[in-house]
Parts: structure tokens; sequence; C-alpha cells
């Protein structure tokens, strides 16, 4: 979306584009018990896949595992990347555009800043509701790990 500006130096309209801010969001595979999963602190409430915002200067694999370990307290490692996930509606607050990737991790995962509660589920006992479009995500995770 396109915003009409003055410039204040000399008086002419500039443009000024709003972009989707980037998140990373991850899949962590917790040995061989399930995946790990938070439950949301903040709004929108509900469970989610750990993740969040890429500060600037950071590349998205230190984002998503700083996420992983502000919000589980696990040290994750990064096995590949699911996909991006740009539907404006995504998350209600913004227009947000994700990239997921897959980890593995051992431990005991503790919920931690952003996490009110964390739990590790199986495929057919995932919790609700799913915060965001994380149903969706983890829909095709789980495709994703049948064709392997």
């Amino acid at each position: 979306m396109k915003e009409e500006l003055i410039c204040p130096h000399c008086g002419r309209p500039v443009s000024r584009y709003r972009n989707p801010f980037l998140t990373v969001d991850i899949v962590i595979e917790l040995e061989n018990k399930g995946l790990v999963l938070i439950q949301r602190a903040k709004e929108p409430y509900g469970w989610a896949l750990p993740g969040g915002f890429v500060d600037y200067g950071e590349s998205l694999e230190e984002a998503v595992q700083r996420e992983a370990r502000e919000e589980t307290s696990l040290d994750v490692e990064l096995t590949g990347q699911l996909g991006a996930y740009s539907a404006p509606d995504r998350d209600p607050r913004h227009h947000t555009v994700t990239v997921v990737f897959v980890a593995r991790a051992r431990g005991e995962p503790r919920a931690a800043d952003d996490a009110r509660e964390v739990g590790v589920f199986a495929e057919g006992n995932l919790p609700s509701p799913l915060a965001f479009d994380h149903g969706r995500i983890l829909a095709d995770y789980f495709a994703w790990k049948k064709r392997m």
C-alpha cells in the first residue's frame, strides 16, 4: 500500500511504501516425543509454533534459533525449511510474512518470554485453538513428513 507524504524540507510529495513484517516460526521435533508448541501469553491467544519477528541485522536462521530459545528454553538444530506463508490475514494484528523452519531438540522445554505454557503434542492430539495460520502450517508439516 502506498501512502502520500509531503517532504518537510522541500514541500514536494513523496511516497512511502508499507511492507509486511518479516517473522519466523519453527516446528520443533522433540526427541521422538512430539512437537513443541507454546500457549501465547499475549494476544492473539491460543497455541502456536514458537516464533516471532526478525530483528534488523539478524539472519532468518539466527532469528528462529533465538525465538526457540526465548520461548521454549531449548537450543535447536535446524534440519530444514518448510516454507513461507504470506496470506495478508494470517496475523490479525498486521500483515506478516513468515518463513517456517524445522528443527530437532533435546531436553525439557520450559515456557519463557511470550509463552504462558509449553507442551509437546503428536499429530493426533494437537491443542485448540491454534493461533494464526498454524493449523495450516502443521498440516503442511505432517504431509511433508509422510512424503519423506
